[in-house]
Parts: structure tokens; C-alpha cells; sequence
């Protein structure tokens, strides 16, 4: 019975691996939604239920803990909280690190790899919705080296 899956209390994880390329016309996608820990940025996010999201090295994501579900502007929505989002910017000032104002988390930006898309905080999602988490390791400790065009692969 496929609603089962849905109250899983959390989804299997695997760490390490490579990232896999998919065919996106044979992937399950769903709507998740999301939000940062007081509740007033809301988002939704069209993705696969079976995720995988990229646990990059670089200062930032290290100190954040964060876990990146890089997806199109269009399969992103932000429901409620720009009043409160704050930007900061560093080095190239291409990505756009938008957080919380009153509590603090950065549950998606616009990233430096793909400044046509955002990245959402796999950490921030809801429950019930993801059924297998895939964390693939990132090496931005040396960005320019892993991103040699300034930039990964286009997102459509």
C-alpha cells in the first residue's frame, strides 16, 4: 500500500557515493514543503522523494550543517516570509545567502553553482513527504577546481 510510505518517521539515509544522473521522466516528484525553525518563511519545492543532496565542505555549509537540494526557479515557491529574509553576501557575491531574520536558519538561497535555481536546505523539508535521503560529498574547500566554469551543469 502505497500510503504507507507516508508516515515513515524518517527516511532512510545513505551517506558518500556519486552523484547519479536521472532521467527525470521516471522519477516520483512531489511537492515538499518546508520552512525555517519559527515558522514565517514557508516554501514548497517540487523534488523527487527520493532525494539527493550534496554536503558541501566549503566554511559556510560546514558551520551551517547544510544539506543542498539544488532545484529551477520553477519547481520553487516561497508561500509566506520575505519580510523577514536577510541577505548576506561574500567573495563573489553571486550567491545570495537568504536567512531567517528573527530565528536565525537559512532554509534555501540562491547559490553560487546555480544562480539560476536555488538550493534548498534538505534539513528544513517537513516530514512525511522524502522516502530516501542520498548525501553525496561536495568539495568546496576548492570551489574553483570542482566548478571550473564558474558554475555547475545547467539545471533545465
Amino acid at each position: 500500500m502505497p500510503w504507507i510510505r507516508s508516515y515513515q518517521a524518517r527516511p532512510m539515509i545513505r551517506y558518500g557515493g556519486t552523484r547519479r544522473s536521472h532521467c527525470w521522466a521516471t522519477v516520483q516528484m512531489v511537492t515538499h514543503s518546508g520552512g525555517c525553525h519559527c515558522g514565517r518563511i514557508r516554501f514548497e519545492v517540487v523534488a523527487p522523494t527520493r532525494l539527493e543532496v550534496t554536503d558541501c565542505d566549503c566554511s559556510i555549509c560546514t558551520k551551517s550543517a547544510y544539506l543542498h537540494l539544488i532545484v529551477p526557479r520553477s519547481r520553487f515557491k516561497l508561500l509566506t516570509g520575505t519580510e523577514v529574509l536577510t541577505t548576506y553576501e561574500f567573495n563573489t557575491r553571486t550567491a545570495k545567502h537568504l536567512f531567517c531574520s528573527i530565528c536565525g536558519i537559512k532554509a534555501f538561497y540562491v547559490p553560487r553553482s546555480h544562480p539560476d535555481g536555488y538550493s534548498v536546505n534538505a534539513r528544513c523539508l517537513d516530514e512525511g513527504t522524502v522516502e530516501e535521503l542520498s548525501v553525496i560529498p561536495s568539495d568546496g574547500k576548492n570551489w574553483e577546481k570542482t566548478y571550473p566554469s564558474g558554475r555547475d551543469k545547467p539545471l533545465e
